[in-house]
Order: C-alpha cells, then sequence, then structure tokens
C-alpha cells in the first residue's frame, strides 16, 4: 500500500505532520509513505519515507485553479504524482477548497458518478457510535437523484470504515414526516422509499441527528455544511460555558473533582479529532482531508482512515455499485 501525504499548510506545521507519520509506521511499517513538503523539515523522516521536495505552500483561501498554476507546491505534487503513479491514497491537512476541487480535476470523477460528496464522521450522544454525514460542502445544491447517489456512496463508506452490516440512512429535514423537507430532499425521500433503499428509515431533525439513532445522515451540500458548523458552533459554545461555570470560585472547582471522570468521557466521546477528517467520495482515488489544525493525534487518525478505505476498496465498491446501478 502507498499513501502519500502533503505535509505542508497544516495549521501547526509540518513537525505535526512528522510526528504522526512516524506513529503511523510504528504501527504499521508495512505500509509506504511517500511525503512531500519542504525537505528541510522533514529529515526525521528520511530513514522512514521517502521525501519529494516541494516545499511551496497553498494558501488556505485557494481554489482549484490557484493550485494547479503552483507546480512545485507539495499540494499539487501530490495529487499529479498520485495520479501519475497510482498511488492508494492522499492525506492533507491544508487548503480545503484548493484540495478537493483539485483533487477533482486531478483524478475525475468516477464514470457514472453525478456529483462527488465530501464525507465525514460525527461522534454521537453514544460513545462508540459515529454518524456519517454527506455532503458536507462540495456542493451548494443537489437534485433528488444526486442525493439517492449521496445515500448509496455513504452506505458503502460506512459499511467499510466500521464493518456494519446493515447502517440506518435518514435524509436531514425540518420535520420526521414524509412531506417535510426541501422539494429536492421530498423527491429523494419518494425515490428511496419506491427503491427499497435497504435500512432507509426517512427523514430525521437536526437536533436528533447526533443522538445515536442514525448511522448515515444524507444532506445537500448547503444545508450539510450547515450543520457542520452549527455543530462545530455549539460544541464549542458549551464546552467554553462549563469551563467557566466551574473555574467561578473554590467550590466549583472542587465540584469539579467530583464531575472530572464523567467529563472527561464526554470529552473522549466528542472528540473530533478521532473522526480522522473529512473524505472526497466519488472520485477515482481516497483522498483524505484532515482537519487544519490537526495534532499528531488527528493526522495519524486521517492516515488510519486512508488506510482502512484502501484496506477495504470503497473506491472499487463505489464504482460497482455506480455501474449496477443499484
Amino acid at each position: 500500500m502507498k499513501i502519500a501525504v502533503d505535509a505542508m499548510g497544516g495549521d501547526n506545521g509540518s513537525q505535526v505532520i512528522v510526528s504522526a507519520i512516524k506513529q503511523f509506521l510504528t504501527d504499521f511499517p508495512e505500509v509506504e509513505i511517500i511525503v512531500f513538503g519542504d525537505k528541510n523539515e522533514l529529515g526525521e523522516l528520511s530513514s522512514l519515507c521517502q521525501i519529494v521536495d516541494a516545499p511551496e505552500v497553498v494558501p488556505m483561501d485557494a481554489g482549484a485553479f490557484e493550485v494547479m498554476r503552483m507546480k512545485n507546491s507539495s499540494m499539487f505534487t501530490a495529487l499529479k504524482t498520485m495520479k501519475d503513479s497510482a498511488f492508494d491514497a492522499l492525506v492533507s491537512a491544508g487548503s480545503t477548497g484548493g484540495f478537493l476541487s483539485a483533487g477533482t480535476l486531478i483524478l475525475k470523477w468516477i464514470e457514472g458518478v453525478k456529483r462527488a460528496a465530501i464525507v465525514t464522521s460525527f461522534p454521537t450522544r453514544l460513545k462508540n457510535k459515529k454518524l456519517v454525514v454527506l455532503d458536507i460542502g462540495a456542493n451548494n445544491k443537489n437534485s433528488p437523484e444526486e442525493l439517492v447517489q449521496f445515500a448509496k456512496m455513504g452506505r458503502a463508506y460506512h459499511q467499510a470504515l466500521y464493518n456494519s452490516d446493515a447502517p440506518k440512512t435518514y435524509l436531514l429535514s425540518n420535520g420526521a414526516e414524509a412531506n417535510k423537507g426541501s422539494p429536492a430532499g421530498q423527491a429523494a425521500y419518494k425515490l428511496l422509499k419506491e427503491s427499497q433503499f435497504p435500512d432507509f428509515c426517512g427523514n430525521i431533525e437536526a437536533r436528533e441527528a447526533l443522538l445515536g439513532e442514525a448511522d448515515i445522515l444524507v444532506t445537500d451540500g448547503y444545508s450539510g455544511n450547515v450543520f457542520l458548523k452549527s455543530s462545530e458552533g455549539v460544541a464549542k459554545l458549551m464546552s467554553s460555558m462549563v469551563k467557566d461555570i466551574f473555574k467561578k470560585n473554590l467550590w466549583t472547582k472542587l465540584g469539579y473533582l467530583h464531575v472530572a471522570k464523567g467529563f472527561k468521557l464526554m470529552s473522549e466521546t466528542m472528540d473530533y479529532k478521532s473522526t480522522g477528517g473529512a473524505m472526497l467520495l466519488g472520485v477515482n482515488g481516497v483522498l483524505v482531508k484532515a482537519h487544519g489544525n490537526s495534532d499528531a493525534y488527528g493526522f495519524k487518525s486521517a492516515l488510519n482512515v486512508a488506510k482502512t478505505m484502501v484496506e477495504r476498496q470503497v473506491v472499487k465498491k463505489i464504482k460497482e455499485l455506480v455501474e449496477s446501478g443499484e
């Protein structure tokens, strides 16, 4: 297995990624890692990995065409080499828009895929239960047929990543009733019902999505991105408010000692770093976008996701789904 790594552009610098790669290779020495970045910053990896010198850093606000013009950037070089040398996967913590849009241009959509979708896993109320959500931002508007295809790709992703047999699929909506939702959502609901899509459970509201009942949440890219940003915002707000409460005075600080175990468990349950970032489904290759502010643990989680996706042949399974028309 060959996994390419774009080592530049993350918020915390290349040394975090160096540390993550070293930890990953300790667990999986059989995986070949090819690292793209400034060779002067990657010296610690010289005995472990192939290093390709590509020091230029893609700005966080870069789009696809800017990436395509930056021929000496770690991101462009990694994407181009991945295609030319048939690497199995690529992981980056750099510009989300640049990485995913340039990746689509270079690797191309799988034949028959109507739209690619960004997918990620959300923590839920249940510690070991994740919610797979797509699309979270690759598209602003989607047709009913595209939403149905997202459901298919999401199912393949969930089954591969979590080894699940019958993941429950829901449509994000403003009500659980069949007649609720956007026009595209209502039409997609009808298509999924008529086709007897496996384990389709209907609509679900955003406030219910993270309680642990749903396995896959299908939505258009605009609504999915709002869901993502809103969830992140509420999580940050609640964390800040809880900290302020316990810092109020000596008695509240002492009170924290009695509930510290519970808060540690909650923190572990809601830790987004364990999910490994996001993946672009529908293109000819495994592209994993790690969180821009990933620490070594977070980036190692992204490498773990890439390895799992390759091992369980997610791209091949999506191709087979599209070709079969199922």
